[in-house]
């Protein structure tokens, strides 16, 4: 559940601020003065502070420095009644996320706090994904790495096609910290993610009294991330009858916000993403060959996992160390990760990153077997062969059937009908040698 700390002097904008979070399933707090909001803020951390600028005594920009003292980039909506260009600039360029004017629409306040937790929820996600190795050992990966770092000495806009889940984000946030625009903005936009009526506004922003409901001017996309870097994700969902005016602003490098007629100028990189092949599109008239053409600048292709020999195993250890929990202790056994090698990992990285997270959370031991992975496509073709530790020289038949009963009991989570389905017997013969074998005291499955 999210936290808010609301700070304001005045004790009935404090209990209707109170109110409304509160509405909305916020945990809240509420402070009087700056003094009584640092210590609240010290015993609990809260996600988000709102607070007024003018208060007796410290002022709302003490508060937020105090606060980002004990936690850095802590999100903070300030509030005032005394509103002027200048003190709004100070305010934003001090770190403020937002800044709002009394008297306050609750609706837009409530709209600002989601929008402000969402963002640090995704940048959260963004410094997980970059603590992924990039490297991997694969030439394929290496070689797609080494393009990606000779285009980010460039400062032309880039397009990446690659398949979902190979981590066409992680290369772009990457691309943008190599280049000379790393002390600015990164921008990531999914343009699937808002419907057509939508985009437009988000991407160019709108002047007030542009439609109805447009009460304050807000930027967009392409005017926040000015000196930076804009991402567009998925630039192949962006409908044809927006396009032109996409166009336009790759070409000129600069827009109209809804609702105004006067040009904004910006300057900034563009990298666009994709999982569909945009050439494609322009044969089937989804795309338009100009935009193409401009946004293909220097194009950059991720290999699929499966093309990627060896960095399954190094990718799905590393997921393994992050994903446990402090003094978790968890290793994979031979035969598991001859299993997620097996595996084609359709959903690539992210799938595989998915996977081990379902392993981790589960786990009930320090070893991980196949049993693990659960119904992980390829665990039944990883049955047909035994252990290829066991295919060797003066190896028994006993032991190499000892084996194969194990690793087929793995497999199936211990349940034995299963097992026996799969090793051609009956139910009875493998009860039979679990028993023989001591197979439940070995491996603890006991079920059928």
């Amino acid at each position: 559940m999210n936290r808010v700390l609301v700070v304001d002097d005045d004790p009935g904008m404090r209990s209707a601020l109170e109110t409304r979070f509160l509405r909305k399933g916020w945990q809240v707090e509420t402070a009087a003065h700056a003094e009584e909001a640092v210590e609240k803020f010290r015993r609990v951390k809260h996600a988000l502070i709102v607070t007024d600028i003018r208060m007796p005594g410290e002022d709302g920009f003490a508060v937020m420095r105090a606060a980002r003292e004990l936690v850095p980039h802590t999100a903070v909506i300030f509030l005032t009644a005394y509103a002027s260009v200048p003190q709004a600039v100070a305010a934003m360029r001090n770190g403020a996320c937002d800044y709002l004017v009394k008297p306050l629409s609750f609706q837009q306040l409530e709209q600002a706090a989601e929008r402000i937790l969402a963002r640090a929820r995704s940048e959260a996600e963004c410094q997980a994904e970059s603590s992924k190795p990039l490297c991997g050992q694969s030439p394929a990966w290496i070689q797609a790495l080494d393009h990606a770092r000779q285009a980010a000495a460039s400062d032309a806009d880039i397009l990446i096609e690659a398949e979902s889940g190979t981590g066409k984000e992680l290369v772009s946030r990457m691309i943008h910290r190599l280049s000379a625009r790393r002390d600015r903005a990164f921008i990531a936009f999914n343009c699937a993610a808002f419907p057509e009526t939508l985009l437009e506004s988000e991407l160019f922003g709108y002047a007030k009294g542009a439609f109805t409901g447009a009460t304050n001017l807000k930027p967009g996309k392409f005017e926040l991330a000015h000196g930076g870097t804009l991402l567009l994700d998925e630039i192949g969902e962006m409908p044809l009858s927006l396009q032109p005016k996409l166009l336009r602003v790759l070409q000129e490098r600069e827009f109209d916000r809804l609702g105004e007629t006067r040009s904004i100028h910006v300057d900034l990189r563009v990298i666009s993403t994709t999982n569909r092949p945009l050439l494609d599109m322009v044969r089937e008239g989804k795309f338009r060959a100009d935009l193409f053409y401009r946004l293909n600048v220097i194009p950059l292709t991720l290999p699929p996992l499966r093309e990627r020999a060896g960095d399954v195993r190094l990718l799905a250890e590393h997921f393994l160390r992050n994903y446990a929990h402090a003094g978790q202790l968890l290793r994979f056994n031979s035969q598991c990760l001859e299993q997620l090698e097996a595996h084609s990992w359709p959903g690539n990285v992210r799938e595989l990153s998915n996977c081990i997270r379902r392993v981790v959370a589960l786990a009930t031991g320090p070893e991980i077997g196949p049993a693990a992975l659960g119904n992980l496509p390829g665990a039944v073709s990883a049955l047909n062969t035994t252990d290829p530790a066991c295919l060797r020289p003066g190896v028994s038949l006993e032991n190499m059937e000892r084996r194969l009963v194990e690793i087929t009991l793995e497999a199936t989570g211990g349940n034995r009908s299963r097992a026996a389905e799969l090793l051609g017997v009956s139910l009875r013969t493998v009860r039979n040698k679990v028993r023989s074998y001591g197979l439940p005291s070995c491996t603890g499955y006991a079920h059928d």
